[in-house]
């Protein structure tokens, strides 16, 4: 699937500036096949179904025609539904964003006539509007169709099967015969050949057809999911499965640098790839994914292309993707070399629609899985140190490990299965811990010198939250926060709580010293009334928290 870039379409600087800003890198099949005519001005005949960025397809060539100081009607966008054309509306007006002066109105039946036809005294530019609603501006002689270069016809099929071809051909008749008509259909029958042959001259038919896709032997899951409870849900999978290396992808580049922020806020070995960073930054970021000093590629479809790593354990797919073929390429990733492959796809809403033709045309099996508790997470990473035992177990020399097992056992007062027990425990980390001894909150610095002194003496003291070594200088203030290892709280999820409330930048934070039931944190000594303030209704992992300033170490 051939790529091609916005960048080389020949675009106005100003609409390249707003599909930018809409989070676009490649223009889709049918956007790079329709584009290119369009600005030539020729007629065209594309056939698309939804979903294929058809409104670009159209609306980027359109505005590319319109001349922002003349305020008469230049372009007419027919729709067959209200729905349909407030929703090309808004897109227009979106790619129209840095383009001053153009002005864009949808019009349709359900909407007080009067104060459509006092938008259009105004001077309106560009129309979207329903058949019906514009033979009744027709009738009133409310619009005037002198000066229209551009009219399209949106999901003329459908125009067709409610009743609308008489209305379409009278529309079309009244128009300006020196101009450009652009027809997109999902499907072709006789009736829009006919509209074809009376009102286009040589159209070029534009078809975007769907291959035949062959997915790769991975095993497939969809989560469906509530938007805020995307990112949770993910990191839950993601220390489940514990995935050597994983790609997520994204639809837009401003939702790939926000998930890698967050990610790398909760702690995680994250980057971003995409359009935006220069090929030194790219190679920066591929190098630490293939030596492993990043676990997870945080991508867009475009910039993912040159991902050839054998080792992704797992995809995810934190965006459904627009297009099939995107899936495809998206899995592929994954289940290489022979390897087995995972892939998550994120379901939001309406998204599950969105899949279903996924699985339809890729002739798949993604299957839906209820979303993991903590206890899900716990059993599976249990069950994963297991079966590497079991491995280690067949294929190497026990008999002297086993012995000093059994002279442990003999010696102590415990079975070779609480000894098993004790080094699962370890090894899958304090972070797995249950909340044991004295499990009452630490409800400020006064509790703090009482519990020490019942709980320090056990070693199960201090232990770095890991944030460099910015710690104890005389521009940095340090802060007491009454949750710790044993709430199961991160290091990440401190700093992230202190960046999103306080709006401070994580890497101002200074070190973070985690203890069971407390933690303390530096921030820049003239920020910390702020952060103070700002935590002061907080919540961490669901927990309220007393957080106050420290004494200096």
């Amino acid at each position: 699937m051939e790529t091609i870039r916005f960048e080389e379409l020949n675009l106005d600087a100003k609409i390249l500036r707003a599909v930018t800003d809409m989070g676009f890198e490649a223009a889709s099949p049918i956007q790079a096949k329709a584009i290119p005519l369009e600005l030539e001005g020729k007629d065209i005949i594309g056939q698309a179904q939804t979903g294929t960025g058809k409104t670009a397809a159209f609306g980027i060539p359109l505005l590319e025609k319109i001349d922002p100081k003349n305020k008469k009607l230049q372009a007419v966008v027919l729709c067959p539904t209200r729905e349909l054309a407030i929703q090309v509306a808004e897109e227009i007006r979106n790619l129209a964003k840095y383009m001053h002066g153009i002005k864009v109105l949808p019009i349709y039946g359900g909407q007080e006539i009067v104060k459509q036809i006092r938008s259009l005294k105004d001077g309106v530019q560009v129309i979207i509007g329903t058949p019906g609603r514009v033979m009744d501006h027709m009738r009133r002689k409310t619009i005037k169709f002198g000066q229209v270069h551009t009219v399209v016809l949106d999901e003329a099929d459908e125009m067709l099967n409610m009743g609308f071809l008489e209305d379409m051909e009278t529309i079309l008749s009244e128009l300006p015969e020196e101009r450009q008509t652009v027809m997109f259909s999902a499907t072709m029958p006789q009736a829009i050949a006919e509209i074809a042959k009376k009102f286009q001259k040589d159209p070029e038919i534009v078809k975007v057809v769907k291959k035949d896709l062959t997915v790769p032997k991975v095993t497939q899951y969809y989560y469906d999911v509530k938007p805020k409870n995307k990112l949770e849900v993910m990191c839950r999978l993601l220390d489940m499965y514990a995935p050597k290396l994983s790609v997520v992808f994204c639809n837009t580049k401003k939702q790939v640098d926000e998930l890698v922020l967050a990610l790398q806020g909760r702690g995680y070995f994250a980057e971003g790839l995409h359009g935006d960073l220069k090929q030194v930054q790219r190679d920066r970021v591929m190098n630490g994914f293939r030596k492993g000093r990043t676990d997870i590629l945080v991508a867009t479809d475009v910039a993912a292309r040159g991902i050839d790593v054998d080792d992704v354990e797992a995809v995810f797919n934190y965006d459904i993707p627009q297009d099939e073929e995107y899936y495809v390429h998206r899995i592929g990733r994954t289940g290489r070399a022979g390897r087995e492959g995972k892939a998550f796809s994120l379901v939001v809403g309406k998204e599950v629609y969105k899949l279903r033709d996924i699985q339809r045309y890729c002739k798949t099996k993604i299957v839906p899985q209820p979303i993991p508790s903590i206890d899900d997470v716990t059993e599976i990473k249990a069950d994963k140190i297991l079966c590497q035992a079991e491995e280690i177990l067949q294929d190497n020399d026990m008999d002297r490990l086993i012995d000093i097992i059994e002279r442990k056992v003999l010696e102590e007062d415990y079975t070779t299965l609480d000894l098993a027990a004790g080094l699962l425990r370890m090894i899958m980390g304090e972070d797995n811990e249950d909340i044991i001894e004295d499990s009452r909150p630490l409800r400020s610095l006064d509790d703090l010198g009482d519990w020490r002194d019942r709980n320090y003496g056990r070693g199960r003291g201090s232990r770095s939250g890991g944030r460099g070594n910015r710690s104890g200088g005389d521009d940095m203030a340090r802060l007491f926060i009454n949750i710790g290892k044993n709430q199961n709280v991160k290091p990440g999820d401190i700093l992230g709580a202190i960046a999103g409330e306080s709006g401070m930048p994580g890497k101002m934070v200074g070190s973070i010293d985690m203890y069971d039931k407390y933690t303390f944190v530096e921030v820049p000594r003239e920020q910390a009334d702020i952060v103070l303030q700002a935590m002061k209704d907080a919540r961490i992992k669901g927990k309220n928290i007393h957080i106050e300033k420290a004494n200096r170490r």
